[in-house]
């Protein structure tokens, strides 16, 4: 198959599955190694964005989606009689930050962070596809872990966590890292890592930038 070819090919196959598909699985229908696959895709997406037209293919770790531009939401919306939907609350906002720059956690490593109860607010993260369950700890009562999805990498217009802003504490962490192992300390050992009061407040500021640089056109 000629360049051209493949680059066709992987447009029809992103607009026939409309959902998320593996890069492996282009490549192996195509016929293609993952990296030739990877570096077409690539080109394909730069024709897209300078051509200006309204959907566009977004890359989800290792996996593509046609979509359409969110410039043009609000007419998709009136075509398709769909309600705007409602924001996140600052609680929602908050139980997903620690879980993006956490992950995967537990409940209990969320509510210790933010000091209440987290539950209803999990499973309203949980429903709205923003995070799932990831397994279980493999500790007394096996509680269950939780991740975000490819969808929360969708709504917050990234390719992958590795985008999602360094914190604000990471240095001062790395420098506590250091200490430990001069001292042949484990950071951590036996407990959850401890966070001081303004931790939760940090990790959503950093959440809410990644929001207003998606949303500030």
């Amino acid at each position: 198959m000629t360049p051209e070819q493949i680059r066709a090919g992987a447009e029809a196959i992103l607009f026939a599955c409309g959902s998320p598909v593996e890069l492996a699985r282009i490549a192996a229908a195509l016929e293609i190694t993952e990296k030739e696959a990877e570096k077409q895709l690539g080109i394909l997406i730069e024709e897209y964005n300078k051509s200006g037209r309204g959907i566009t293919i977004i890359r989800l770790e290792k996996s593509y989606q046609m979509v359409s531009r969110k410039e043009y939401a609000a007419q998709i919306r009136t075509v398709m009689d769909l309600r705007r939907n409602t924001p996140l609350s600052q609680a929602a906002l908050e139980v997903l930050a620690v879980v993006a720059y956490n992950q995967p956690v537990t409940k209990a490593f969320v509510e210790q962070v933010r000091g209440v109860d987290c539950s209803g607010v999990i499973g309203s993260l949980c429903t709205k596809g923003l995070i799932e369950e990831r397994g279980r700890l493999e500790l007394p009562g096996r509680p269950l872990l939780y991740g975000t999805t490819d969808n929360f990498l969708r709504c917050f217009g990234i390719s992958s966590l590795e985008e999602l802003p360094p914190l604000p504490q990471k240095e001062q962490e790395e420098n506590s890292d250091d200490n430990s192992a001069d001292t042949g300390e484990l950071p951590g050992q036996g407990k959850l890592p401890e966070f001081d009061e303004n931790s939760d407040e940090e990790i959503n500021t950093t959440v809410e930038e990644v929001i207003n640089k998606v949303t500030a056109d």
